[in-house]
C-alpha cells in the first residue's frame, strides 16, 4: 500500500505519500512528474491569455483613438482580475480536484480570445476592449490552481525545484505571446492582431484535452476548503504575500508595461517594442526554477533578501537611465530586473511549504501525529500559495496604476520607479527582520516562528 499510489477511477488517487522514500521513487516520481507537465502546458497558455493585451495594445495605431494612459488602463484591468480570481482558484482544487479544476479552467480561456479576435478593430470602444480584457483575468487564476495542486504532488526536499519549474514554465507564456506578436509585426505589420489569436484558440483546446487525458486528482485535497480560513490566520501568511508582491508583483506588471513605457519613453516603434520587450519576461521565467534551486541549497530567505537588493539596485540604475535618455542602459537595466524577480518568485515560494513544515516539526516535537501534521502542512501551504498569489498579482496592478500617473502628469516614468525603490527597500528590510535576523532563532516560540524563519 506505501509503495503504490491507489486510484477509484475517473483518475482520483486515493492513497499518496510523497514524504515516503519507497513510495516516491517506485510510484510518485513518475506520476508527479506527468502532472507538472501538463499543468505547466496548461498553466502557460493560462498565461498568454492574462497577458494578451500587453500584445494587443501593440496593434492599437492612431485609429484606435486611445492615449497612453487608455493603454495602461487596458493592460492594468486583467491584472485586477486575474489576482481577485486566484483565491477562487485556490479553492476550486481542493472542490474539484486538480486535474479536473484543469480542464475547466483552460476551456474557460476560449472567451476572452475570442472575444478578442472579433473586437480587434478600429471603431471599438474602450469599455468594450476593457470588458474583453477583465474576461482575460481568468488566466492569471490559472497560476493559483496549478501551483496549488503540484505543490501537493511533491515532498519536501524537492518542492523547490518543481514549484519553480512549474510557474517559471507558466510565466514563459508571458514572453511566448510576445514572441508571436513580434512574428506577426514583422511580417505582416502592426494591422493584423487576429493571427495572434487564431494561434492561440486550438493551443487552448490542446491544452484541455492533455489535462483530461494524463492528469490526476489527489483525493487528500477533496474538500479541503478550511485550510484557507485557517492560513489566515498566521503571520507568516502576510508577511509572504507582502514579499510575493515584490516579486511576482514586479514580474507580471512589468511584463504588460514594459512595451508601452519603451514607446512612450524612448519613443520605440511597435515593431521596435516588441523586439525587446518578450527578453524579459523569458529571462525572468527561466530563472524561476533557478531561485527555487538555490533556495532548497541555501535557503529562500537569504536568496530572497539577495533577490530584494538587486532589484533596488537595478532600480537605481532605471531611474539613471531614464534621467540621462540612455536606451540601452535603461533596456538592460530592466532585462537584469526581469531575471531577479524571476529568482525572486521562486525562492518566496520555496519559503511557503518550508514554513509550514518547519512548523509541523515543532508539533510533532510535542506529541503530535507525523502523518497527521504533515498532511497538514500540505495542505496549509497549497492554501498560502494560493493566497500569496492572488495579493502577489496585486502588485502587478499597482506597477501599471503607477505608470499610468506617472506619465500623466510627468511624461516619464522616474517618478514610478522612485516609488518601485521605496518599496523594494522595505521589502528587504522585512525579509531580514522576519526571517534572517539571528535573534528570530532565538525566540522560543509555540508557533514555530523561530523554527520556520531559521529553516526558510
Amino acid at each position: 500500500m506505501t509503495a503504490r499510489a491507489v486510484h477509484r477511477g475517473k483518475r482520483w488517487i486515493e492513497h499518496w505519500d510523497p514524504e515516503n522514500e519507497q513510495f516516491w521513487e517506485e510510484t510518485g516520481k513518475k506520476v508527479a512528474r506527468r502532472n507538472l507537465w501538463f499543468s505547466v502546458l496548461a498553466e502557460h497558455i493560462g498565461f498568454s491569455v492574462w497577458t494578451l493585451w500587453s500584445v494587443m495594445v501593440l496593434f492599437m495605431g492612431p485609429k484606435y483613438g486611445f492615449s497612453a494612459a487608455d493603454k495602461f488602463l487596458l493592460v492594468s484591468t486583467p491584472t485586477l482580475i486575474g489576482a481577485l480570481m486566484r483565491p477562487l482558484y485556490t479553492f476550486a482544487v481542493a472542490k474539484y480536484g486538480g486535474r479536473n479544476w484543469t480542464i475547466v479552467s483552460a476551456l474557460l480561456l476560449l472567451a476572452p480570445t475570442i472575444l478578442a479576435a472579433i473586437a480587434m478593430e478600429p471603431g471599438t470602444s474602450l469599455g468594450t476592449f476593457l470588458l474583453i480584457a477583465a474576461l482575460g483575468g481568468v488566466g492569471g487564476g490559472n497560476f493559483a490552481s496549478s501551483m496549488t495542486n503540484i505543490n501537493a504532488f511533491y515532498p519536501e526536499k524537492h518542492k523547490g525545484w518543481a514549484l519553480g519549474l512549474n510557474a517559471g514554465g507558466g510565466n514563459l507564456g508571458v514572453a511566448a505571446i510576445q514572441l508571436i506578436g513580434l512574428l506577426v509585426i514583422g511580417t505582416v505589420g502592426a494591422t493584423a492582431p487576429r493571427l495572434v489569436l487564431a494561434i492561440y484558440i486550438p493551443l487552448i483546446v490542446v491544452a484541455a484535452v492533455c489535462a483530461y487525458f494524463f492528469m490526476d486528482n489527489l483525493s487528500s485535497m477533496k474538500g479541503d476548503t478550511k485550510a484557507m480560513r485557517e492560513v489566515v490566520k498566521d503571520p507568516h501568511t502576510w508577511v509572504m504575500s507582502f514579499l510575493y508582491v515584490g516579486t511576482f508583483g514586479s514580474f507580471i506588471g512589468y511584463s504588460f508595461a514594459f512595451g508601452l513605457v519603451l514607446q512612450n519613453q524612448f519613443g520605440r516603434t511597435p515593431l521596435q517594442a516588441a523586439a525587446v520587450t518578450f527578453l524579459g519576461p523569458l529571462l525572468g521565467s527561466f530563472s524561476r526554477p533557478t531561485g527555487g534551486w538555490l533556495a532548497d541549497r541555501i535557503g529562500g530567505g537569504k536568496i530572497t533578501f539577495a533577490t530584494f537588493v538587486g532589484m533596488a539596485a537595478a532600480t537605481v540604475v532605471l531611474i539613471l537611465a531614464s534621467t540621462s535618455n540612455s536606451l540601452a542602459l535603461f533596456t538592460v537595466a530592466f532585462i537584469v530586473l526581469f531575471v531577479l524577480t524571476g529568482i525572486g518568485n521562486g525562492s518566496t515560494y520555496k519559503m511557503i511549504p518550508a514554513i509550514f513544515r518547519a512548523k509541523a516539526k515543532v508539533a510533532i516535537s510535542e506529541g503530535a501525529d507525523e502523518t497527521l501534521e504533515l498532511l497538514k502542512a500540505r495542505k496549509l501551504s497549497g492554501a498560502l500559495i494560493g493566497l500569496a498569489g492572488a495579493i502577489g498579482a496585486l502588485g502587478g496592478l499597482f506597477i501599471n496604476l503607477a505608470f499610468r500617473q506617472s506619465f500623466a502628469d510627468t511624461k516619464s516614468g522616474v517618478p514610478a520607479f522612485i516609488a518601485f525603490l521605496v518599496f523594494y527597500g522595505l521589502c528587504f528590510a522585512v525579509t531580514w527582520a522576519v526571517y534572517l535576523r539571528k535573534q528570530q532563532a532565538e525566540v522560543a516560540s509555540t508557533r514555530g516562528l523561530a523554527l520556520a524563519g531559521a529553516e526558510v
